[in-house]
């Protein structure tokens, strides 16, 4: 199974090494974003997401719930709003340096989450931050930290 190279980014640094990043390819990568209506986070990591290249669209759903079922995400794994990228799953606010990276490495598992809605992450901006992993997951349940953010 391929796997990520691990990495850590200060929270302070995201922005520069995101902005450093070459556009994915010619064309916006296309993510199908599933998300409540009444959630306004959502809303921010759409933008982020924009801002680095990519060509969203936000699909408002009442159950939230039946999507991550449909698509794997365990109440482990769960978040706000689930997306669909290229054949993977991007669970809650993972930062769009992380999904250029899946979709250029092409590992095999499911996709990337980012548990729960921590502070500090894309579209969860604000004065203050806490550490947040992202995790990658495969079919069978095995769950891997492929990036740290301090």
């Amino acid at each position: 199974m391929k796997r990520f190279l691990k990495v850590g980014i200060a929270a302070g640094a995201l922005s520069a090494s995101v902005a450093m990043l070459m556009p994915l390819n010619a064309a916006a990568t296309e993510i199908t974003v599933y998300k409540s209506p009444y959630c306004g986070c959502c809303t921010q990591w759409i933008e982020h997401m924009e801002e680095h290249g990519f060509e969203v669209t936000a699909k408002n759903v009442e159950d939230t719930g039946a999507i991550k079922q449909q698509h794997g995400v365990t109440r482990e794994l769960a978040s706000c709003h689930t997306a669909v990228v290229d054949g993977y799953v991007i669970e809650g606010h993972v930062p769009a340096a992380d999904v250029k990276r899946l979709l250029e490495e092409r590992p095999d598992v499911e996709g990337l989450a980012v548990p729960g809605m921590p502070m500090g992450s894309p579209g969860r901006e604000g004065p203050r931050s806490e550490p947040y992993n992202v995790v990658s997951f495969d079919a069978d349940g095995n769950i891997e930290v492929v990036n740290s953010y301090q």
